[in-house]
C-alpha cells in the first residue's frame, strides 16, 4: 500500500490510521488483537492511542489501550511493522495532567512501559495547557527526543494562533517543533481545520492526522433520526448532527455511495484521504466487518464531480 510521509518526519504511514480509543472499551483484548492483526495484514501501519484511553469506561483508569497495543506488538513481534502515535496531557489522576516538563517525562515513561517499547514514534500534546508556556513544554520534549524516548512530537486540538505561537517559540529558542497536528475534522466538522489552521499546516509542511473522522459515527449513515441514537454507546454524541446540513451531507454521501457501490462511511473517509493538507484520517472499528469497510475506503478514488458534490453539501454557511 502506498505510504504517505507524515509532514517533515521520516515516518511514512498508510492513508488510514486505526483509532485505539476502542481498545479496552468497546473492543476487549481478544477482539482488539483480531482487529490489529487484520489491519496490519491489509497493509496499514498507523495506530493512534493516548495514555488516557479508555479511562471513561467503567472499571478503567486509563492506560488500557496502550497496554493492549503493547501486548499485541509483543505477542506478534510486530513493533517494526507499526507506527505508534500516543498522546499526553489529559488527566490521569491527582496531579497527573498537563504539559510541564517533569510530568512529560513521568507520563512518557509510563506510556513506554505500557507499550513495551523503547521509543514512541510520535508523541502528541493532547490538549493545550494554558498553565505551561510553550518554551517549557518544548524544552521538556527536547529532553525526551535527546534521550531517544520519543522520535517526533506533535499536538492535538490547537487552533492556528496556538500552533503559530508554538512554532514561533521553537524557532526563537532553537527547540523542537510540532511536526504533526491532530485536529477534529470531517465532512460535517470543518470549521476548526479549514481556513487558517489548514493553511498554516500546508505552509509549514506539518503532517495532519484527523480525529472524529466519521463525526462520532454520524457519517456512517446509521443515525438518520433521534430514534436511531440508541444503537451504540456513541449515539448520544450524534444528536447535534441531526439538522438540515447534516441531512444534506448524508444525502450527498448516499448519492456518491450508489455511484461507487460503497458505504457512506467509506466515501466520507475517502473524501478526507483526498483532502489537500490531510495526511490520513483516524477511524476505529469494533468488529471485522467494520474494519473491512475501513480497508475498502483506502482503495476508493473519488472523481472531481464526487468531491464537488460533497464539498458543496458540507460547506459551512457564510
Amino acid at each position: 500500500m502506498q505510504k504517505r510521509r507524515l509532514g517533515r518526519t521520516d515516518l511514512h504511514i498508510a492513508p488510514l490510521v486505526f483509532g485505539g480509543n476502542v481498545f479496552g472499551w468497546t473492543a476487549d483484548k481478544q477482539r482488539s488483537f483480531e482487529l490489529l492483526d487484520r489491519f496490519v495484514e491489509a497493509g496499514f501501519n498507523g495506530i493512534d492511542t493516548a495514555d488516557v484511553y479508555s479511562a471513561w469506561a467503567p472499571g478503567n483508569k486509563g492506560g488500557e489501550s496502550e497496554t493492549i497495543i503493547g501486548e499485541w506488538m509483543k505477542s506478534r513481534g510486530a513493533r517494526d511493522r507499526v507506527i505508534v502515535i500516543t498522546k499526553v496531557g489529559s488527566p490521569m489522576g491527582p496531579g497527573k495532567k498537563g504539559l510541564a516538563p517533569k510530568y512529560l517525562e513521568e507520563a512518557c515513561e509510563a506510556s513506554l512501559k505500557r507499550l513495551g517499547v523503547e521509543a514512541i514514534d510520535l508523541y502528541l500534546s493532547h490538549w493545550p495547557d494554558p498553565e505551561t508556556p510553550y518554551e517549557q513544554t518544548l524544552s521538556g520534549y527536547a529532553k525526551l527526543l535527546e534521550k531517544g524516548k520519543v522520535r517526533f512530537i506533535g499536538a492535538s486540538n490547537l487552533n492556528a494562533e496556538q500552533l503559530g505561537a508554538a512554532l514561533a517559540v521553537a524557532r526563537r529558542d532553537n527547540l523542537p517543533r510540532y511536526e504533526v497536528m491532530q485536529p477534529e475534522y470531517n465532512l460535517y466538522d470543518r470549521g476548526s481545520f479549514d481556513g487558517p489552521l489548514r493553511e498554516l499546516c500546508l505552509a509549514e509542511e506539518i503532517g495532519v492526522v484527523t480525529y472524529f473522522s466519521l463525526a462520532k459515527g454520524f457519517l456512517t449513515g446509521k443515525y438518520r433520526s433521534e430514534a436511531d441514537l440508541g444503537q451504540s454507546p456513541r449515539g448520544g454524541g450524534v444528536k447535534a448532527y441531526l439538522n438540515d446540513r447534516g441531512r444534506r451531507i448524508l444525502h450527498a454521501l448516499d448519492d456518491v455511495s450508489r455511484r461507487l457501490s460503497a458505504k457512506p462511511a467509506e466515501i466520507a473517509l475517502a473524501w478526507l484521504m483526498q483532502r489537500p493538507g490531510v495526511t490520513a484520517p483516524i477511524a476505529s472499528a469494533t468488529n471485522l466487518d467494520q474494519l473491512e469497510s475501513l480497508i475498502k475506503a483506502a482503495t476508493l478514488s473519488l472523481s472531481p464531480t464526487d468531491v464537488k458534490a460533497l464539498d458543496e453539501a458540507s460547506a459551512l454557511a457564510g
